[in-house]
């Protein structure tokens, strides 16, 4: 629900292009949520500490954006370089404390592990991660500059973002065939998904430059 709150309360561009296609989006997620839940053929029982866990997740993802919006915004702003500073700044201050904490205390029904065992995989391991957060910050960092331009704004910028879902799903359907296997009227929620992405993003992309 956040593309539509951002949208809302900082719209830049064509209003029906913009609410349309982060509508588009939203849907787009919500098939691939459900075609990934019709994938499985064993249906398993629905786990309340799981949504609960998702819900707090979503509630602290949804409720930073707007933060950083507001550091880029108004007089005397930081510029989006000095937010991705800070934004990155915290995120390594937190983890030590929080990682040993869910360590510790696993939110699943996992055993507890010590700090040791952070480097007991092989080097390799913690390079893929390096790499994988090396590429989530530039495109963090991208994605703030974007908001912080005056032609695209943090309803767009965000609403974009979102895309990061859709090369997910690319990955998920055409390299690693998660569903070669699935039944058919998971299969079929493929394309419309896909379909509601593409407009969805691109009517997003051209809502600024498209104003009545």
């Amino acid at each position: 629900m956040l593309p539509l709150v951002l949208a809302a309360a900082f719209a830049k561009g064509n209003p029906f292009l913009l609410f349309g296609g982060v509508a588009l989006i939203v849907l787009a997620i919500v098939l691939n949520a459900v075609a990934y839940r019709r994938r499985e053929i064993q249906k398993k029982t629905l786990s309340w500490r799981g949504i609960e866990i998702s819900v707090a997740c979503g509630i602290l993802m949804g409720i930073s954006y707007p933060f950083v919006v507001k550091a880029i915004t108004g007089n005397h702003a930081l510029g989006p370089y000095a937010v991705s500073f800070i934004f990155a700044l915290g995120i390594a201050l937190c983890s030590i404390p929080v990682n040993y904490l869910f360590m510790r205390r696993p939110l699943t029904a996992s055993p507890p592990v010590e700090m040791k065992d952070y480097f007991a995989p092989g080097g390799q391991y913690h390079l893929w991660g390096i790499m994988g957060g090396t590429i989530w910050c530039t495109g963090t960092t991208l994605n703030f500059t974007a908001s912080h331009a005056h032609i695209i704004g943090p309803a767009i910028s965000y609403a974009i973002g979102q895309g990061a879902t859709m090369v997910s799903a690319v990955w998920g359907v055409f390299v690693w065939r998660e569903f070669s296997d699935a039944p058919v009227s998971a299969r079929r929620l493929i394309l419309p998904m896909f379909v509601c992405f593409i407009v969805g993003l691109v009517a997003v992309a051209v809502a600024p430059v498209l104003v009545h």
